[in-house]
């Protein structure tokens, strides 16, 4: 298990430093090796919903999967010599990542239809929750089947729910640096297994070393083979924090993502438009529309992200009903507020 006390903790410190840079590194050198490829391959071209103007290469995300699939497990190696591989559960999660990713790839390269990509994402998402614990319950209020079934809709939604959130510069960063990051803390003080804290800091440092590429104007997008499995490993990571005793952090760090992409669907299945199609309706992209700049709304959202990952770690640290209740209302309300402030745009 992680880490408990403060003596651990300290001991944790230097090895998450070189952890998030190896990761930041591996990831920021690969991209340098893969840019020319994806350049002449993966081409974005902007279109009527696109947030860019000049076609950008797409597909960053085979960087961001790679450093963090290896260093997790040189990772692991290193730092549990014990352990000659992966565990079952992650080994099952990683393959997961990888058939998500693939996927994704393939939707980067040319359009797949509705179907097949859905069925093949259920796959990934089945195999994902297959991998939890049996005895971990997120729900124990419904029967464990019924559970599992409501994980796989759930998970199924959040993977693509980060999917449709990336689309602006520095959008999935300044979403997953502070998820992850929270995570791997909130790891350390026993809510994950000690692998799984190694997955939330390479995912961290990979993300931190495509930032740089991805900065607005961005010269490099994450595209659908980053988004998905990126998704998919933090749902994984916040399922398992829900069922150990993380429930109020693990809806507390996504709370911006799980409020803007839902309601956009909620609203355009009330308007009878159709909810998979791309579109410029969430509310960051009517914050670009409305007058903001992209600095502006990925810096707000990062900023909101800051203030839900402290409450998260609020309730690990001190758990107590009333605590949860009153950290998710306060998160509610900062997210609320940042919804807002997207839909109103900059004042004339």
């Amino acid at each position: 298990m992680a880490p408990t006390n403060s003596e651990d903790l300290a001991l944790w410190a230097p090895r998450a430093v070189a952890i998030v840079g190896c990761a930041a590194l591996i990831a920021a050198l690969l991209i340098i090796v893969l840019r020319p490829v994806l350049e002449r391959y993966a081409l974005a071209r902007p279109n009527a919903r696109s947030s860019h103007k000049t076609p950008t290469p797409q597909g960053g995300g085979i960087a961001v999967i790679a450093s963090t699939v290896a260093v997790t497990a040189g990772a692991s190696f290193l730092l549990m010599p014990g352990s000659i591989s992966l565990t079952a559960p992650l080994a099952t999660v990683l393959a997961a990542v990888i058939l998500i990713a693939v996927v994704g790839a393939m939707a980067d390269l040319h359009p797949v239809a509705v179907t097949p990509r859905l069925l093949l994402q259920t796959l990934a998402v089945v195999t994902m929750i297959f991998a939890l614990p049996a005895e971990l319950r997120v729900l124990p209020v419904v029967p464990w089947w019924l559970e599992r079934v409501a994980l796989i809709v759930g998970g199924l939604w959040f993977v693509n729910l980060v999917n449709f959130m990336d689309g602006l510069d520095w959008m999935t960063v300044a979403e997953v640096v502070p998820i992850s990051g929270a995570l791997a803390v909130i790891g350390m003080l026993g809510v994950l297994p000690a692998q799984e804290v190694l997955v939330a800091l390479s995912l961290c440092g990979a993300m931190i070393g495509f930032a740089f590429f991805n900065r607005p104007v961005a010269k490099l997008f994450l595209g659908d083979v980053g988004s998905l499995p990126i998704g998919l490993v933090l749902g994984f990571l916040l399922l398992l924090a829900a069922g150990s005793g993380g429930r109020a952090a693990a809806i507390l760090l996504p709370l911006y993502y799980l409020a803007d992409s839902t309601i956009t669907l909620v609203r355009r299945a009330k308007n009878g438009e159709q909810i998979w199609q791309a579109h410029r309706t969430h509310y960051y992209q009517r914050a670009t529309d409305n007058g903001l700049s992209v600095i502006e709304v990925v810096g707000r959202v990062f900023f909101v992200n800051l203030i839900l990952a402290a409450l998260a770690l609020a309730t690990v640290l001190e758990p107590s009903r009333e605590l949860d209740l009153a950290a998710i209302l306060v998160g509610a309300l900062a997210v609320a507020c940042l919804l807002y402030g997207f839909a109103r745009g900059r004042r004339r």
